[in-house]
């Protein structure tokens, strides 16, 4: 049996792990909600981190705060967001919705670490509260959503750099194809030519269009909930501690956090992380548009229309030889499913903000931190085991290209929309090219149909 050691709380005595840091509340929260699989995400427990580093430099400026057990917490809560203690933080997203025992877990585990710094131990021989000091000045109800603003302004800077790199992707492979002369498509139907180099254009914009989005949303991150205690009074804390928390933060972390302009909203809901995660949302539409059209352009390789030769990363089938499939388009547009329904729970999670406090927090923390971290790696993968090794086939497209019927287009303003659609009509009945159909059809000479339909003269207003 392993062996334990006596924590004690408001409640009274818990069987603790012997090499376990945290406390008695983190214990009971492990036995009481042992829900699930899902860990409270840790770049919550970080940012939780960096915001008891700052208040216990801010309370040491205040003098609430005794200078070396300050300089102790500070210390080791600077570890716990380093991410040195990482094993220490058990709980289930699945808990109270106030967050209230992953704050005690930190609480507790950054005033054990502080207190063997200042020569205690754990339990009884604990020279450092983990309410009293490590949370002095805070609530769970300010400081967790305070750390989901934190945790959500870290975490989006990797998905940024990968949106950067899968739009640089797009962009160099549009320069690379600028000649390269194709049909278009609407309605999975041949429409008329295109370049594949607006295509990508096409694509690379959508992207930008998500990214002005992320951009606007993270602005609504930036203002902290910090101050706002129990309900938003700021009760039992001093009047300057939440923007002296908010500016260390924000110098140390590089972001313009300031505190909320009305805590009693912040306390309450999330409409914050709400655009937010729209904003994702909309990068994952955008997301799947991009990976559907490169692999139906790279189906194939002789029965599709195999205008893109895709990587062939690894074998894409047990049984049959040879086959490869367009894997990366298939992990990123299942996460892009996955963000589209996270974005359902957020909402509705959201909305759960009843009187002075939404009690759906964890659930909004890990769908946005879980959104982020998928789109970020599916796009980095996406980018870098699919786009960048993109391959055409322009042989291929130019053929597709000149047997469609839709060229007929550049007739209608010659021999009117009923004629063209005549000669259209009477080429797809007969397995004619177009040019024979338009002949046999009548009222215009071959040369006439070589001057008019010219795919490359088709790529902008005539």
């Amino acid at each position: 049996m392993a062996a334990t050691r006596i924590e004690s709380d408001a409640l009274g005595d818990i069987d603790v792990p012997e090499d376990a840091l945290w406390g008695a509340q983190t214990q009971r929260s492990r036995r009481f909600f042992a829900i699930g699989a899902q860990r409270m995400p840790l770049p919550v427990v970080h940012a939780l981190a960096q915001v008891k580093r700052a208040a216990a430099e801010v309370n040491a400026e205040l003098a609430r705060l005794h200078a070396e057990k300050a300089a102790a917490i500070a210390d080791a809560a600077a570890q716990v967001a380093e991410g040195r203690h990482d094993a220490q933080f058990p709980l289930s997203v699945w808990q109270t919705g106030s967050g209230t025992q992953s704050n005690m877990n930190v609480n507790e585990v950054v005033a054990g670490l502080a207190s063997r710094a200042l020569g205690g131990g754990l339990g009884k021989a604990r020279r450092v509260h983990p309410n009293d000091e490590v949370n002095l000045g805070q609530s769970s109800n300010d400081v967790f959503p305070t750390a989901m603003h934190v945790a959500a302004v870290l975490q989006l800077r990797p998905l940024q750099a990968a949106l950067a790199r899968l739009r640089a992707a797009l962009q160099a492979k549009a320069k690379a194809w600028d000649g390269v002369v194709k049909i278009g498509r609407t309605h999975w139907q041949d429409a008329t030519p295109m370049t594949l180099a607006q295509e990508f254009g096409g694509y690379d914009a959508q992207l930008a269009l998500a990214e002005q989005a992320l951009a606007a949303a993270l602005g609504l991150v930036h203002p902290l909930d910090i101050a706002g205690m129990a309900v938003g009074t700021g009760l039992n804390t001093h009047p300057a501690f939440g923007e002296r928390v908010a500016a260390r933060l924000a110098e140390r972390l590089g972001a313009p956090f300031v505190v909320a302009d009305d805590r009693f909203a912040a306390l309450a809901g999330h409409e914050a992380l709400v655009g937010l995660h729209s904003a994702l949302k909309m990068l994952a539409v955008a997301l799947t548009k991009v990976a559907n059209d490169i692999r139906l352009m790279g189906s194939g390789p002789r029965a599709g229309l195999a205008e893109l030769r895709l990587p062939a990363n690894e074998p894409g089938s047990s049984i049959m030889p040879g086959k490869v499939n367009p894997t990366q388009v298939e992990a990123l547009t299942m996460v892009c499913a996955q963000v589209m329904g996270h974005d359902v729970a957020v909402t509705l999670a959201a909305s759960q903000g009843h009187f002075e406090l939404n009690v759906y927090k964890p659930l909004i923390a890990h769908d946005v931190l879980d959104s982020m971290q998928l789109l970020a790696d599916a796009m980095a993968s996406f980018s870098e085991h699919c786009v960048e090794g993109l391959e055409v086939d322009a042989e291929r497209m130019r053929e597709l290209m000149e047997r469609s019927l839709m060229l007929v287009t550049a007739l209608a303003p010659h021999i009117g929309y009923d004629r063209a659609a005549a000669v259209a009509k009477h080429a797809h009945a007969h397995g004619l090219s177009l040019r024979d159909a338009a002949l046999e059809v009548g009222g215009l000479s071959g040369a006439q149909f070589d001057a008019w339909v010219d795919p490359a003269a088709m790529l902008g207003p005539r």
